[in-house]
């Protein structure tokens, strides 16, 4: 949807945002903590991830599914996700201040290839990264975040 400018906040569209990565453990402690449960299809993230700290990914290259080259998607990780009042008002849920700081990862494509359930993510090194394709990424600053009050 917002390759084609029909999304919500197509408006403001960032390449950092073309995936949205959220961790399993985060709708977890969503149900314990607050009893607010969240499954995959409600939190509009592209990706659920398990045992990977997506903070970490800020700036950093990573494979998800084959370890690149053998076909896996390479994304760039841009800024943390900030939660949005969108999401609670679809939901009809208080979601929004419990997602501040929680809400996943925006990342950008930068090889594309198969992603399937259950793959792994992976670092990759950018030294093993076509250098034309390292710069075309690198050429592009990362989204800054906004301001979450």
């Amino acid at each position: 949807r917002y390759a084609l400018r029909t999304g919500t906040y197509s408006a403001r569209h960032h390449i950092d945002r073309q995936v949205t990565l959220i961790e399993a453990e985060t709708q977890e402690a969503l149900a314990r903590d607050r009893g607010l449960a969240l499954s995959p299809a409600e939190h509009r993230r592209n990706l659920t991830t398990r045992g990977v700290p997506l903070n970490h990914l800020v700036g950093r290259y990573f494979s998800v599914g084959a370890a690149f080259p053998a076909g896996g998607a390479v994304l760039y990780g841009g800024r943390l996700n900030v939660p949005c009042r969108y999401l609670e008002d679809l939901l009809g849920r208080p979601v929004f201040r419990p997602l501040i700081h929680r809400s996943g990862l925006n990342a950008r494509v930068v090889v594309s290839g198969t992603v399937r359930p259950g793959d792994p993510i992976t670092p990759v090194d950018p030294t093993s990264l076509p250098p034309d394709v390292r710069a075309a990424n690198e050429a592009v600053a990362l989204e800054p975040a906004p301001d979450v009050t």
